[in-house]
């Protein structure tokens, strides 16, 4: 359904009627999305005309970005649609950082957790994904992640700059003496046409902030669209090319102290975790350069010293020892263990029951055992591996508690401070800077707990806390272990009769409440751990998709596109294994089973044709495609692989996609090869392995990543849209090792169904 708002919509009942139009906000009152321009902190006589746009003498633009700029581009995004609206000149425009308030409240957030399929446009579904646009303002949430920043902005930004232009017009107007409908704003003048005469952004802000919020606002039709859906250039790239970016590991107070830590390496928490034995502190504390050595809930040990070299250095020294709790033992294969026996009697109908239409069970059961498959699949734990370290810095002074925190969750970072410092919200400051990287490990808050707790005990001096790559890697909140069984049946032309899937992992939401709220933590039905396994688009009549939520030590959370990340592999992967049963073409296989799904139809020819399916390939390479929709986004990719030296090489990935209204070309083509070169490395080599309670890896060298030699030649499709922007950070990553592990079958004839993906059989020959 198209979201977007029609030209001339009246901003009070788009406020309060959108639950009835599928997609606006129960907010109360006209007022709340735009804000008070106070909210934005204008100051060296800047002029806020609402909470996301100031305006300055010298006529500069400077837009609110209330999410983290981590490498996506979304600063960038996001000034583009006040911008437009606004008709400033790209050059005159800049981003600040918003403040916390509740005006910035990621209000799409929550529809990730929502159970409802893509498709669903009832009223019941129009209804619930209002209800949970609305809980997520109620909430404040702040938070940058489930590829919902522009989704979220695409209303209320354009509003913004829509009603300041309004405003600029008004008073424009009554200085010139002339109709309002004389007048036009055009690369930050507003004209008069008649005359000749113009004025300036910086001369009418000041009267134009004085102005009530106009009660109608027109917004641009697409076609009037100048700054939308041009690759306007990034408004971080200058400074980042020119060394003056500050990303939160570039932190530098007046008295600062610096502060390492080192963790239990088993895992457990504070109640089943292990606990540090009692060593020599004195000691400790007159080690070369140690300022002190705290430690935290016997959980954790902190060195604090005159800089991060030497406290790393020191708490290295410590000759530190664990009582390891009752999971030293905990290792990998009985992860899997446990993961196949919540599934062994999935046929049962144990777990949760996700989607169900028809009669699986009985068509399966009456099936002939020679059209009748089966599969198992599997996936590991992953770590984030950003390139940032963890780190956080904190001053607790005068009863204020400031944070500087690369983070993605600001708001839930100043709640976890102010529980730790035992003050109210309102006196935590979180600061925000660039972050090297997200993924989803940023949207945890312990370092932020750990810094605060830590300045609690330094009697006013700000520390800086910085995790060793080591401690990054062994004390994540990991993507979760994962395992699918399938089972299909299909009719004698080879189309699937039946598809039953079971999926078990932990759960990300358990896991998320018990390190926030243990008290409040319940084994809840988990849309996370189960999405890209329920949303099947093909057309099976007699479907089931069951959860099996798997209880494990280990903390997990979420990682670059959740749970897609692996239900994608498994599901893709077994539809090709039906294709390949009943003797087609893959993607001609999939279009047959798409034909109530046009979107996705265009999607997978876009790519099959960019990539060449069908034509002849260089002797020892093969394709392969997956297809998957994530984040309100569909994406097509067909990978071309080799083995090389026993192992696989890919070559090329064509990447398609349907996101609705691309805002920036740039930032989608250049999110689509990130999303690829993150699951790329996750499909090749990325593993996370238990032995004796702890986690193998250590650093890099153990947890590698795509190498530039290794980079595959990567080719993005852009498919027009009029639609509402859908998602682009993650949607690339779900089909990248679907479409690889599909290409290494149709090579060598080699199913594989672990990743990472490791091949034994050579090129087939025939």
């Amino acid at each position: 359904m198209n979201r977007s708002l029609t030209p001339a919509l009246n901003r009070r009942r788009f406020l309060l009627t959108g639950a009835a139009l599928g997609g606006g906000l129960l907010v109360g009152c006209s007022g709340q999305r735009l804000g008070e321009g106070a909210t934005f902190d204008p100051v060296d006589g800047q002029v806020a005309l609402n909470a996301w746009v100031k305006i300055t003498p010298d006529d500069r633009v400077i837009v609110a970005a209330p999410r983290s700029e981590m490498g996506q581009g979304v600063h960038t995004g996001l000034a583009q649609l006040l911008a437009d609206e606004l008709d400033a000149r790209w050059d005159q425009v800049s981003v600040e950082a918003a403040p916390l308030a509740r005006v910035y409240a990621n209000t799409a957030l929550l529809l990730n957790v929502s159970p409802l399929l893509p498709d669903d446009d009832g009223l019941l579904a129009r209804l619930t994904r209002a209800s949970l646009q609305t809980v997520g303002y109620a909430l404040a949430l702040q938070v940058t992640g489930g590829s919902s920043s522009i989704r979220d902005a695409w209303e209320p930004l354009r509003l913004a700059g829509a009603t300041a232009r309004q405003q600029l017009l008004v008073v424009a107007a009554a200085r010139l003496q002339v109709p309002l409908a004389e007048l036009t704003v055009q690369d930050g003048l507003v004209r008069h046409a008649a005359s000749g005469r113009t004025l300036r952004f910086g001369e009418l802000a000041q009267a134009a902030a004085a102005l009530p919020a106009p009660s109608d606002v027109s917004l641009k039709p697409a076609s009037a669209r100048r700054l939308i859906g041009q690759p306007v250039p990034r408004t971080d790239i200058p400074v980042k090319v020119n060394g003056q970016a500050r990303f939160g590991i570039d932190t530098r107070l007046p008295g600062l102290l610096y502060a390492a830590i080192r963790q239990c390496p088993v895992f457990g928490g504070p109640v089943l975790g292990g606990r540090l034995r009692p060593f020599d502190l004195q000691a400790a504390r007159a080690l070369p350069g140690v300022k002190d050595v705290l430690i935290l809930n016997e959980q954790a040990v902190v060195v604090l010293a005159g800089n991060t070299w030497t406290a790393q250095q020191a708490v290295n020294a410590l000759p530190l020892q664990w009582d390891e709790g009752p999971h030293a033992q905990l290792d990998s294969a009985a992860v899997s263990a446990q993961l196949r026996a919540a599934l062994q009697d999935s046929g049962l109908h144990g777990g949760t029951r996700f989607r169900h239409q028809g009669d699986a069970d009985a068509v399966l059961a009456q099936a002939p055992a020679q059209r009748r498959l089966q599969a198992e699949y599997e996936v590991p734990f992953l770590a984030h591996a950003a390139l940032e370290p963890v780190n956080c810095t904190a001053q607790v002074k005068g009863g204020q508690v400031t944070v500087w925190c690369g983070t993605q969750a600001p708001s839930l970072a100043q709640w976890l401070a102010a529980r730790v410092a035992d003050v109210d919200t309102d006196q935590v400051t979180v600061h925000v800077p660039l972050l090297g990287g997200g993924f989803g490990r940023r949207l945890e808050s312990d370092m932020v707990e750990q810094a605060v707790a830590v300045a609690l005990r330094t009697q006013g001096a700000p520390v800086k806390l910085t995790w060793s790559r080591e401690e990054d890697l062994q004390h994540d909140m990991y993507r979760p272990a994962a395992m699918a069984r399938f089972e299909a049946a299909l009719d004698e032309q080879g189309r699937p009769l039946a598809w039953r899937n079971s999926v078990a992992a932990p759960s990300i939401g358990l896991s998320t409440m018990q390190r926030l709220l243990p008290s409040l933590a319940m084994d809840m039905p988990d849309k996370n751990q189960i999405e890209g396994a329920f949303e099947l688009p093909y057309a099976v009549p007699n479907l089931e998709v069951r959860q099996f939520r798997c209880a494990t030590p280990v903390p997990v959370g979420s990682w670059r596109s959740v749970g897609h990340s692996y239900n994608a592999f498994f599901t893709e992967c077994f539809l090709d294994e039906l294709a390949h049963a009943a003797g087609q073409d893959p993607v001609a296989y999939r279009l047959s089973l798409l034909a109530q799904q046009p979107r996705h139809q265009a999607v997978l020819k876009a790519a099959a044709q960019r990539a060449g399916w069908g034509q002849p390939l260089p002797a020892g390479r093969a394709r392969g495609v997956a297809l998957h929709e994530s984040f309100g986004s569909v994406c097509a990719q067909v990978a071309e692989v080799a083995l090389e030296g026993g192992r696989l090489r890919v070559h090329r990935v064509v990447a398609a996609i349907d996101c609705g209204t691309v805002v920036n070309p740039d930032t989608v083509d250049a999110q689509l090869q990130s999303a690829i070169v993150y699951g790329l490395s996750a499909a090749l080599m990325g593993e996370i392995t238990l032995k004796d309670g702890r986690v193998q890896q250590r650093n890099f060298p153990d947890y590698d990543a795509i190498r530039l030699a290794d980079m595959p030649r990567i080719d993005t499709v852009l498919l027009p849209s009029t639609s509402a922007p859908g998602g682009v950070g993650e949607p690339g990553t779900p089909p990248v090792a679907p479409a690889v592990a599909n290409a290494c079958f149709a090579l060598s004839g080699e199913r594989l169904r672990r990743l990472p993906l490791r091949p034994t059989q050579q090129v087939k020959t025939t």
